[in-house]
Order: C-alpha cells, then structure tokens, then sequence
C-alpha cells in the first residue's frame, strides 16, 4: 500500500474549517466508536495543516515504521488532544514524542523539499487520478474503491444530514478487510 498526502487546502475546499470539522467530527465518532475524538477548547485552532504533511513526508525519510507512527500521532494530536498541528514547535515536539531521530528531522523539515514533494505528490493526484478529496483509496490502475464510511450532505458549509452509515464499529471491520483484500487481488 503507498500512501499519498492531499492537502485539501490547496487541492481541495480550502484549510481547516472549525466549523465544519466540529459538526464532522461526531459522524466520525460514531462510526469509530473506539477512536478518541475531542473538539477543539480555546483559540490555538490551526490555520493551515500544510506543515503537518511535509512533517510526515520527513519522518517516512526515516523509515514507513517511523512515518505510519508518526503520521498517527498526528493524526491524534488534532482530533484527539486538540494540539495545533500547523505549528512547527507542535510538530518537532510529536516528532520527539516518536524516538525520530531529531537532528535529522529538524535538518529536512527546515529546508523546501518537503513542501515540493507533498505538492508533487498531491498534484500527481489531482491530474493523473482525479482524486478530489480525502480518504481516496484506489489500485494500481487508477480505479478508486469506496471505503465504506459515510459522508455527510452538505449546505452552504452546514452539515444538513448525513448517508445511512454503511457499517459502525467493529463492523466496518470486515467491510475494511474486503476492500484491501480486493485491492491486493488485483495484479
């Protein structure tokens, strides 16, 4: 499996909408019961997640063990423990809470080339898959698979209902395993 970044706000709706994420959020928590989600307290709500993405393009430089841990972390650290991952002292002190290897880190994520690549990369996406959003799971050949999460109708940037959820759970489990056991099929 390759995983790919796609900053929505540069390829997508724009950056992080507190608005918008606190009414997703509790959709997301009822389809992963187990998954912590806590909304944001205070004022300290990132402007931009662009730095989180290059961050995680400079910890997978030191291994996909490294970048998968790390990447969770901050997937944790904005959803979980409202910390603002668009800030750069965030960011050093998640990778410190990962063992990554600090001078190495620091040297890569001060220079422009994560900024390129993530950009690459998502650009790679937009023109060559025609992803448009996030999460965007597909095989080899460019055909996108559903992941079986449900996706809230939207109006006017308000959350007016949301698609019956396909599963919940420990549920979606297997719904999970069938898509990738599809997407490992395919030669």
């Amino acid at each position: 499996m390759v995983e790919k970044p796609f900053p929505l706000e540069v390829f997508g709706s724009g950056g992080p909408d507190r608005g918008l994420l606190e009414q997703e959020w509790w959709i997301a928590a009822i389809q992963e019961p187990l998954a912590e989600f806590n909304p944001y307290e205070g004022d300290d709500f990132p402007e931009t997640t662009l730095p989180a993405f290059e961050a995680a393009w400079c910890a997978f430089r030191q291994g996909e063990d490294a970048g998968h841990d790390y990447d969770l972390r901050v997937r944790r650290a904005f959803f979980a423990q409202g910390r603002n991952i668009g800030r750069r002292e965030v960011l050093l002190e998640i990778a410190e809470e990962a063992g990554l290897e600090m001078s190495r880190f620091e040297r890569d994520f001060s220079g422009d080339e994560p900024r390129r690549a993530v950009l690459a990369e998502a650009r790679e996406g937009v023109e060559r898959y025609r992803v448009r959003g996030t999460p965007t799971v597909m095989l080899p050949s460019g055909r996108k698979l559903r992941h079986p999460i449900a996706f809230p109708r939207m109006e006017d940037h308000r959350v007016v209902g949301v698609r019956p959820l396909p599963c919940c759970g420990e549920g979606c489990l297997e719904e999970t395993r069938t898509l990738f056991e599809e997407a490992a099929a395919v030669k």
